[in-house]
């Protein structure tokens, strides 16, 4: 590797060839404020457009500025990242930005979590020299996942970056010219007219309000207070190790016995763990899974807990729509069985369940407005939260999270296994899977249940699990991109798989949309993923089929697994949809 040596505010430093100024300034500590730069860690993408012109500095001997994100350094370059001549161009810039921005940061979703807002505080922007004309949008709702405020984009490009090249969903580009100029699907379409998975990726790197999810918190607190409703509440594995970083706990921080504290504290009339349910969807998918090896059924089959990755296999690959399984979500089979085993239980009208879910993912708030997902006259999931909905909620009334005691979510739907757990990282799904398929074909005992060869966070990887004297090959990707790249390799028949785990997020459901910022930082997510795991090891029980209360429902209420009642109330079909 060649080195090339600079001098960055009168420090001498050596660099690789190729490094740009910001990273070459980060080496001395120097901090250059940024908006539109982005490194997605992993993926080895850089959002590096320049656009937003906050990172400007002084390079000596050239007439302008440049700026740090994008210009690489020079042998002999001598930089000033603070001098003047810099600061008062960002300060101009930012004052720029905000003069065509709304004032309604009291108000604003993001407020608190704006990188604009933080900036102009850290610059100490307290008046606009620039003020004139604002672009005036209609703000999209369209939605039940994501909301659309073109009037807050600012340009810096960072959701077009994931969504066309992570993601490869492609409906965000930038549109109109000049002045009008923002991030938007093709002819301002309303974001459910497209082909958008609502993954929330985008939500996830945009820099301002301009994306964020559709806010359910008010429709919670009015059935919280509304005497004549029934209100219960589940949450998915992943807001376990995430929920505490909005009250200043550590990445990874497992909170798994302070959220029915938190929750009843917020006045749920019961409280389960969606862990439950997961358990339940290995039931099913397990038998589906047999079903399909010993009757000739079409392989591979792929799993189906992912809203994002349902939609975008819909409108991607409707060719392929006898391959994933066609098992509700955790979350969904939650709420069917709500409405109907734990109605009749508790001698309730389903009419008067309020069913609400916390999860890491906005697409799941998408997924339960889905219409087949309301056959019997209500829906399956009421109201959606994601995590930091979830997170905000307890700030309001005051609760002091990092402090609570632990207590046991309530029974009948909130016994749960290691092996649900793990759904909320990357690989999870399918392992949890074999560990009960293994022992159905086997007939015989598991001793060992953790399968290494499906863990990791390659985008897209393999692992063979040999179950007697079959060998199960498995193919795992996370990540839209990588989902599209192991499909066209089954399609064209370059990957040989029985089975394929898909999770639409980088990480799988603990770097979902919904989750608290994490800026890119595959750190945060790789501390969140152990703890996923450490939780799994910390179980009694670790495999689906041995879960209690999973097995009175069955013996109780639903017959066999894959049978008549389970396929009714905890199976869906798929629908091919046009790219947009």
């Amino acid at each position: 590797m060649e080195m090339i040596k600079c001098t960055i505010n009168g420090v001498e430093l050596e660099v690789a060839k190729g490094t740009t100024i910001l990273n070459a300034a980060s080496k001395i500590g120097a901090d250059i404020p940024t908006l539109c730069y982005l490194n997605l860690e992993g993926f080895d993408i850089l959002n590096e457009v320049s656009s937003c012109r906050i990172c400007m500095v002084e390079v000596e001997g050239r007439p302008n500025l440049v700026t740090a994100c994008s210009e690489k350094v020079t042998p002999g370059m001598k930089v000033k990242t603070d001098s003047n001549r810099a600061v008062m161009a960002r300060r101009a810039n930012l004052e720029l930005l905000l003069s065509n921005h709304p004032k309604e940061c009291l108000t604003c979703a993001m407020n608190l979590d704006c990188e604009l807002q933080a900036l102009a505080a850290t610059m100490r922007v307290r008046e606009i020299h620039y003020e004139g004309e604002r672009m005036n949008y209609p703000i999209d709702k369209s939605s039940r996942a994501l909301q659309k405020d073109p009037n807050k984009c600012i340009m810096c490009r960072r959701c077009e970056t994931m969504c066309n090249e992570v993601q490869t969903v492609g409906v965000l580009s930038a549109i109109g010219r000049g002045f009008d100029a923002v991030v938007a699907p093709a002819f301002n379409l309303d974001m459910i007219d497209t082909s958008c998975t609502f993954c929330g990726q985008c939500v996830a790197v945009c820099p301002t309000g301009a994306l964020v999810e559709i806010e359910d918190t008010a429709n919670v607190w009015r059935a919280l207070n509304n005497p004549d409703k029934h209100v219960i509440v589940q949450v998915a594995p992943a807001v376990r190790v995430a929920v505490g970083e909005m009250f200043g706990m550590e990445p990874g921080s497992i909170v798994t016995g302070q959220l029915p504290t938190a929750l009843r504290k917020l006045g749920f009339d019961a409280v389960y763990d969606t862990d439950w349910a997961a358990d339940l969807t290995i039931m099913e998918e397990a038998s589906e899974l047999v079903h399909r090896i010993q009757h000739g059924g079409t392989l591979p089959i792929l799993t189906s807990c992912c809203p994002a990755w349902v939609q975008f296999i819909e409108h991607n690959f409707p060719d392929m729509l006898d391959v994933p399984s066609t098992c509700k979500s955790p979350q969904i089979m939650f709420g069917a069985m709500a409405k109907t085993y734990y109605a009749s239980e508790k001698g309730i009208d389903p009419k008067d369940i309020v069913v609400v879910s916390i999860m890491p993912c906005i697409a799941k708030k998408a997924e339960a407005a889905r219409p087949e997902l309301s056959e019997h006259g209500f829906q399956d999931v009421d109201y959606v939260l994601s995590t930091r909905e979830f997170g905000r909620m307890m700030e309001v009334v005051g609760v002091d999270f990092t402090n609570l005691e632990e207590s046991d979510f309530d029974q009948l739907m909130g016994e749960s296994t290691g092996a649900s757990v793990i759904f909320g990282t990357t690989g999870g799904v399918i392992e949890a899977a074999v560990r009960t398929a293994y022992e159905w074909l086997t007939g015989e005992e598991l001793q060992r249940v953790e399968f290494e060869q499906l863990r990791g966070m390659e985008g897209i990887r393999s692992g063979t699990v040999h179950i007697g004297d079959m060998e199960l090959n498995i193919g795992i990707a996370h990540g839209l991109g990588n989902a599209r790249k192991l499909l066209e390799g089954v399609r064209d028949g370059t990957y040989n798989y029985q089975a394929i785990e898909i999770m639409a997020c980088p990480g799988g459901c603990i770097g979902g949309g919904g989750q608290p910022y994490h800026h890119g930082n595959m750190d945060i997510i790789r501390k969140r993923q152990q703890a996923i795991y450490q939780e799994d090891r910390s179980k009694v029980l670790r495999k689906s089929h041995e879960n209690p209360m999973i097995i009175k429902a069955y013996e109780e209420f639903l017959g066999k697994p894959y049978g008549p009642l389970a396929h009714e109330l905890l199976h869906t079909e798929y629908t091919p949809k046009e790219r947009i």
